[in-house]
């Protein structure tokens, strides 16, 4: 299928278990699956509203082991916006997502500009935790990215993660759209004849 200037490449990255697909099934489809299928990489795409425009969010739901790298590059790669999932009950899977990190500033360059939300998952297993919610919170604001703790299973925070996501795109597209001087009278004069 050809690239299309108004798709939205969403890439969600987390070790395994944590629930990336789950929360990817829940906001496509609005299911849950309660027993747990390893992902290599899946894709789904849903038309939304963006802009007083249609535009396809593409979201792509990576493995959760390390045995792909160059999936991995690639995905960062061809990202506009990350969401990075741990679950609140695993701190090794919060570790895990910093390596992922990197690698998306090593690619990306100035992150700043790049909508990332980390996403605290599995809140409805409060009796099992291992991660506070001010630790999340503190490693959103070293990496400056959006924090949100979710629940897959119960649909809490699903809709109002990839809403939140779509702000902060719209804010760096507003950045990345601002045009010079020169090129707002370029286009002014754009199919205006002159007469010499």
């Amino acid at each position: 299928m050809p690239e299309q200037s108004n798709d939205y490449r969403v890439v969600v990255f987390g070790a395994g278990g944590v629930g990336k697909s789950s929360l990817v099934l829940r906001f496509v489809k609005g299911t849950f699956r309660e027993s747990y299928i390893p992902t290599i990489e899946d894709t789904y795409r849903q038309v939304i509203s963006c802009d007083k425009s249609i535009c396809t969010l593409q979201i792509t739901d990576t493995t959760g082991s390390h045995q792909f790298p160059a999936m991995q590059r690639l995905s960062i790669s061809k990202g506009h916006a990350f969401i990075l999932v741990y679950s609140i009950t695993s701190h090794q899977s919060l570790e895990e997502l910093k390596p992922i990190y990197e690698q998306i500033c090593q690619i990306k360059g100035d992150v700043e500009s790049i909508p990332i939300m980390l996403v605290g998952n599995k809140n409805d297993e409060n009796q099992n935790r291992e991660v506070d919610s001010s630790e999340g919170e503190a490693m959103a604001k070293k990496w400056k990215c959006a924090f949100m703790e979710t629940s897959a299973k119960l649909n809490h925070n699903v809709k109002e993660l990839l809403l939140n996501l779509e702000k902060r795109r719209t804010v760096s597209l507003q950045i990345d759209g601002k045009k010079s001087k020169q090129q707002k009278r370029k286009e002014k004069l754009k199919g205006k004849c002159v007469v010499m």
